[in-house]
């Protein structure tokens, strides 16, 4: 019996992170998850923080059209950090709209850097929960459990079997993306992935 593929959903704006969103696509993709990189905007062509232009697999607005932009469509939502990457995915509705959707219909959500404490906890998807985030952003936070470890795996009450993983920065993105890949398959994909790019996990 085939297991079931596992979609992931990267979403670009500009001035995103680079480390933190191609190290997810990179490792999650040696899993074989489906992983596609959306752009926010129109252009596929995204530029990060360090200036380094990276060519989305498709924009958000084509995935809408293809009846794609839903939560019944993806097991995960990715969002790096960066600035502006970060207040962009904020200041987008059809963003926000999506998180909280993906949040509600038991769906991974994952964010680091910067967007744990600029896109989710304007969204209160943190409140009462365990998160990490950017050292000095958690001040950022109300009524959530700031945590210093370098990725938190907060799972959502069971029956669910889904929660919200959120890490520091570009240094732990490697340990971000073995935590995603241990949340969407299981512990022993995690660490295989990790062991064959040399990862401490």
């Amino acid at each position: 019996m085939s297991q079931v593929v596992k979609r992931a959903l990267v979403i670009l704006a500009q001035g995103f992170e680079e480390v933190e969103a191609i190290t997810p696509v990179d490792y999650l993709r040696r899993a074989e998850i489906e992983v596609i990189t959306a752009a926010l905007d129109k252009d596929r062509l995204v530029t990060g923080s360090r200036g380094i232009p990276v060519m989305a697999d498709t924009t958000l607005k084509s995935l809408a059209e293809e009846k794609k932009f839903s939560p019944s469509h993806w097991d995960a939502v990715i969002l790096p950090g960066g600035l502006p990457g970060s207040n962009n995915l904020a200041a987008s509705n059809e963003v926000t709209n999506f998180i909280i959707a993906m949040a509600g219909d038991d769906k991974w959500v994952c964010a680091i850097c910067a967007a744990p404490a600029l896109v989710l906890g304007p969204l209160d998807l943190l409140t009462g929960r365990k998160f990490t985030c950017y050292p000095g952003l958690e001040e950022k936070v109300k009524g959530a459990n700031w945590q210093e470890d370098r990725v938190i795996i907060d799972i959502n009450p069971a029956p669910k079997k889904s929660g919200i993983i959120t890490s520091r920065g570009a240094g732990t993105a490697g340990e971000f993306a073995a935590a995603i890949i241990s949340s969407l398959l299981n512990d022993a994909k995690g660490k295989e992935i990790a062991e064959k790019v040399l990862l401490k996990f």
